[in-house]
């Protein structure tokens, strides 16, 4: 297939105009089984939290007045009214040179402006010696404090973490409207990839990329569906594709995208509808073969067999696109700036991205080490790697010493 190198911001258009990410679909869930999805809707709080006035210590409900002039060797000397205890409606009113006894969380009874610490009073029979003053709502949490009822507290495309899901628990939320997960077929092609498992033949390697590609998309909001390691036979990958195009949302190949004899997936993938390839081959390094097509309304990935190659795609050109359709907001890319330890340089007339990981030195300056520099295929890489370097194509290079950004792997 004729190859035209496109720049990546080229290739990010073309996809663009030819594919529009959106989520595929809203719905209900029970609370318990929301973490990790983006929420369908705005949450707009139901009631006040707290629903009460509440005490946020162990100690007295008072009048804050009763308690002004009180000192260590001139406490203020109170009559205890009773006790109020947590998840119950207080059946006493506290009147002027009266305390009750409280604990942490019950409802403040009628009459009581404040709460004075156990720590600050001295109880004898039924009368309470305070020897400190309380100011007037003194350790009390006022109802609605936390939260207002009316109040937008969730935004719709927002990922439910624990923290989360802790506050719609917290408005009495069982269920939750959150959107679809996309399902995307991951599958890896060649002769040389065995799964793991399986005994490893000589000249072979266990399957790297669907794995680490799973885990990535996984890292999206999205449900990988993993296939089989796929033989570089046209026969073979042309029904392997179909399959996965009728079980996913989205396909994301590895391998089999080069200029070799067996490298058959962009032909095999624009025969399979329109219309077809759109993307082959992107004037960056690593990750020169990459091939993108649109099969029937389906975006299909083909990502360079290289395992670093093939994650730092994903991250460049699919990851944006699956966020979309798992319906989270769009995030902008977790950057640092960095001091490089090494000068680096472009490849001509490609936009390179050097791998790199960071460190402190004695100063406690952050240091960007290159991982490896130049090896695309080199396994360790994906482990050591905490980000990359971004270099343009009419850079010559990036001198030792110099500050960079670097672009963060795990968010």
């Amino acid at each position: 297939m004729f190859r035209k190198l496109l720049t990546l911001d080229e290739a990010r258009q073309i996809i663009n105009k030819h594919f529009t990410p959106k989520p595929l679909g809203v719905e209900e869930i029970l609370l318990l089984k929301a973490h990790n999805r983006a929420l369908a809707e705005d949450t707009i709080a139901p009631l006040d939290i707290p629903p009460f006035n509440r005490s946020t210590v162990d100690g007295y409900a008072v009048n804050a007045e009763d308690t002004y002039s009180a000192e260590e060797n001139k406490p203020k000397k109170l009559k205890i009214c009773g006790v109020v205890n947590v998840g119950e409606l207080p059946k006493i009113t506290v009147k002027h040179g009266e305390a009750a006894e409280i604990v942490t969380g019950a409802p403040m009874p009628e009459g009581a402006d404040a709460i004075v610490m156990v720590e600050h009073t001295e109880r004898k029979n039924d009368e309470l010696y305070v020897y400190r003053a309380v100011a007037k709502g003194g350790n009390v949490m006022k109802a609605g404090s936390d939260i207002k009822k009316g109040e937008k507290i969730l935004s719709a495309g927002q990922l439910l973490g624990s923290s989360e899901v802790g506050v719609l628990a917290a408005l009495g939320l069982a269920k939750v409207k959150v959107y679809a997960v996309p399902r995307v077929a991951v599958l890896s092609t060649g002769a040389e990839v065995t799964d793991p498992g399986k005994k490893l033949p000589y000249g072979k390697i266990y399957d790297i990329n669907a794995y680490s590609i799973s885990g990535a998309v996984r890292e999206s909001g999205a449900e990988p569906v993993y296939f089989e390691v796929v033989p570089d036979e046209a026969m073979e990958l042309r029904k392997a594709l179909k399959h996965a195009l009728e079980s996913a949302d989205m396909v994301i190949t590895s391998g089999g995208v080069s200029v070799g004899p067996k490298d058959l997936l962009p032909q095999t993938l624009d025969a399979l509808g329109k219309p077809g390839v759109i993307v082959c081959g992107i004037a960056v390094k690593p990750g020169k073969p990459t091939t993108a097509a649109v099969i029937d309304g389906k975006i299909v990935f083909s990502l360079p067999g290289h395992p670093t190659s093939s994650l730092l795609i994903f991250h460049l050109l699919v990851r944006p696109i699956l966020e979309r359709m798992a319906g989270l907001k769009a995030k902008e890319a977790f950057e640092v700036k960095a001091f490089i330890t090494m000068r680096m340089f472009p490849a001509k007339g490609r936009r390179t991205f050097v791998m790199v990981k960071l460190k402190r030195d004695k100063l406690n300056q952050l240091l960007a080490e290159p991982v490896q520099e130049g090896l695309s295929g080199a396994i360790t890489t994906l482990a050591k790697a905490d980000g990359f370097v971004e270099i343009a194509e009419n850079q010559q290079f990036i001198d030792a010493g110099e500050e960079v950004t670097v672009r963060l792997l795990k968010l």
